[in-house]
């Protein structure tokens, strides 16, 4: 297998828009190795989340490899950077796949996923995406699959912690206007206005945006009870400072990024309180996933996000159903991944026991977490749905 750089800017964006089916079988057949790239974020918006799912991701590869590889078959992981840019991610995609990827990793943000799965989906190659995003498991898609659950999974929890925990009326609600925010922001809306709350603020934000302070003072005089906040990482921790600034003092609760560690670090004591449910949490109090972050740690020098997580659980799902096939065979592959449970116990590389659906949604206990001292505790653990 003959490596290859990324290409300048111009010539992929050049590419971006041409689709070209990979027929050939994987090159795992011909020299004893496997190719399984991981495009992501690695400059731009979705930096610090996609070098996480890249870290994570390589300490994956380098333990599997150390133990012989899959199949007998070393993984090769190249790592592309799409810069944050949706059709940027649609040329490497594209690239990679012409270069035999057996299975792509990432990406990350759901608006370039929703992009660049059109490509592994016309060649038949499997994705393992770490997008959150309702619509990316709703498209019919065979060959994507999630290592964290969507909002679909996410939201009814959520929900639940409104109505019975906060026991709120009036609910103001924080979004960013990109494939991530819509999505989850129409579930929610949907389904807190069927539990008998109403949305007193209903304010949409951009990514970037640096000003929250219109926004907050629109929720301060909504006169809501409780917040969802639902934005990227940056832009989380701003609309907390803003919050603090202005002393919003109702309970300010997200999904995914409130209370992720970046949030906490960039807002500062401004984070306290924050409340936030995530699929995976480097706080979880489960022996497996403590021992990632303390080998990350090691490894990396720093901490890691659930992005980590998340790559780490990716690379190892694809050699443990790899291994069931008992073959290359991206078809085969794809749907030995419909229905299927691992369990962690069997199968520790998981973590967490974790179910794929036949859509490739993923289902697996999940967590609320707050913000304390600095850190992201948990304080409820939530049942596989």
């Amino acid at each position: 297998m003959t490596g290859f750089m990324p290409m300048r800017r111009a010539a992929v964006v050049a590419i971006a828009g041409a689709i070209v089916a990979w027929h050939a079988p994987a090159q795992a057949q011909n020299n004893k190795t496997v190719l399984i790239p991981c495009v992501c974020e690695l400059s731009g918006a979705g930096a610090v989340s996609g070098t996480n799912y890249r870290d994570g991701a390589h300490i994956a590869v380098n333990e599997i490899n150390a133990a012989g590889g899959i199949l007998g078959h070393k993984i090769v992981m190249r790592d592309y950077d799409t810069q944050t840019n949706p059709m940027v991610s649609r040329a490497l995609v594209q690239k990679v796949v012409d270069a035999g990827a057996y299975v792509v990793m990432g990406t990350v943000y759901s608006g370039s996923t929703d992009v660049n799965m059109l490509v592994t989906e016309h060649a038949g190659v499997p994705q393992i995406t770490g997008s959150e995003a309702p619509d990316i498991t709703q498209k019919g898609d065979p060959y994507i699959f999630r290592t964290s659950s969507g909002s679909e999974k996410d939201i009814p929890a959520l929900v639940d912690y409104f109505t019975q925990t906060l026991k709120v009326k009036k609910v103001a609600v924080e979004w960013v206007q990109n494939d991530f925010g819509k999505g989850g922001h129409d579930l929610f809306v949907q389904a807190i206005r069927k539990a008998g709350v109403q949305v007193v603020a209903d304010v949409p934000s951009e990514q970037g945006q640096v000003d929250f302070s219109p926004d907050v003072a629109k929720i301060k005089h909504s006169g809501a009870q409780a917040v969802f906040v639902y934005v990227n990482e940056e832009e989380a921790a701003r609309f907390l400072k803003e919050a603090k600034k202005q002393a919003l003092t109702v309970p300010l609760v997200g999904d995914v990024t409130l209370t992720d560690q970046k949030v906490i670090e960039l807002a500062g004591p401004a984070a306290e309180g924050a409340i936030a449910h995530v699929g995976l949490t480097v706080s979880a109090p489960v022996p497996s996933i403590q021992a990632f972050v303390a080998k990350f740690r090691k490894i990396y020098h720093h901490n890691t996000d659930h992005n980590g997580i998340k790559g780490y659980i990716g690379v190892y799902a694809i050699k443990y159903v790899t291994e069931m096939v008992g073959k290359f065979d991206r078809k085969a592959f794809a749907a030995k991944m419909h229905g299927l449970t691992l369990d962690a116990n069997k199968y520790p590389g998981m973590l967490l026991t974790t179910s794929w659906d036949k859509t490739g949604e993923l289902s697996r206990e999940s967590f609320m977490t707050q913000v304390k001292g600095g850190k992201a505790v948990v304080i409820a653990t939530i049942p596989a749905n």
